[in-house]
């Protein structure tokens, strides 16, 4: 008699679909289809319908991009106002960026902005996405308008476009508009210290006032300075998808 074949052994943990869904991929149904289509894997591997996944330890990705699969990751949108600091606390007691957001749970700035620079900044408690975001390697754009002393000449707008010469080395090409005499809009994707700031120096025209309007696909003008909201779950997906590994 021939014995049985072995079962094999079912991940525990909670069945992907549900785990989709719940992070916005839209109804089980749908995640059921994305997984039948082949575009979700786990840990690398191809998945398969009725997978299971340990949110804990597991690796999902949904047409290559990793998709935050925790419960309880937040995502806040924050319109940082000038003279607030970028840190969860500070010794001079300045006002600092956490203090304007839910307490809990305990969220961190993605990326930076100097006291002095106004505008957009994440925070979120979800580690893997905020260092993909932030990281230079990943691409995601930063826009800012760049209030600057005096009229950039071609000359300058051309430099700023190219590349500067700065202490740490040469910046990397950036889009750059003049929108209005002494106006700029500045593109890059670096996130050195101060780097706006120190590009329009270079070329002889310091910034008067810095304010960052987009990170990456996220951008909202009605939001006013000091106030926050969370991201929709598609605005989380689209900032995961500008933030994929290249």
């Amino acid at each position: 008699m021939t014995a049985p074949a072995p079962r094999r052994e079912q991940p525990e943990g909670e069945r992907l679909q549900k785990v989709l869904a719940r992070v916005g991929f839209g109804s089980r149904r749908l995640c059921e289809e994305l997984v039948a289509d082949g575009r979700v894997t786990v840990n690398g591997t191809l998945a398969e319908l009725g997978r299971r996944v340990d949110v804990e330890t597991d690796q999902v990705e949904v047409d290559g991009v990793p998709v935050g699969v925790l419960p309880g990751l937040v995502y806040y949108l924050l319109n940082k106002p000038s003279g607030v600091v970028t840190t969860a606390s500070d010794p001079s007691g300045r006002p600092t960026i956490v203090q304007l957001v839910p307490s809990e749970p305990r969220v961190f700035a993605v990326g930076r902005l100097d006291v002095a620079t106004e505008g957009l900044i994440l925070l979120t408690n979800d580690g893997e996405l905020a260092q993909r975001v932030a990281h230079p390697s990943h691409g995601v754009d930063k826009e800012y308008l760049a209030e600057v002393h005096g009229v950039p000449s071609p000359a300058a707008i051309r430099r700023l476009r190219e590349g500067v010469e700065l202490e740490d080395g040469v910046t990397s090409p950036a889009k750059v508009a003049s929108l209005s005499p002494g106006l700029l809009r500045i593109t890059i994707h670096e996130g050195r210290n101060r780097q706006v700031r120190r590009m329009c120096e270079a070329v002889g025209h310091p910034v008067v006032r810095l304010v960052r309007t987009r990170i990456g696909p996220i951008s909202d003008r009605s939001l006013k300075p000091g106030s926050w909201r969370e991201l929709e779950q598609s605005e989380v997906l689209a900032l995961a998808r500008a933030a994929r590994p290249r």
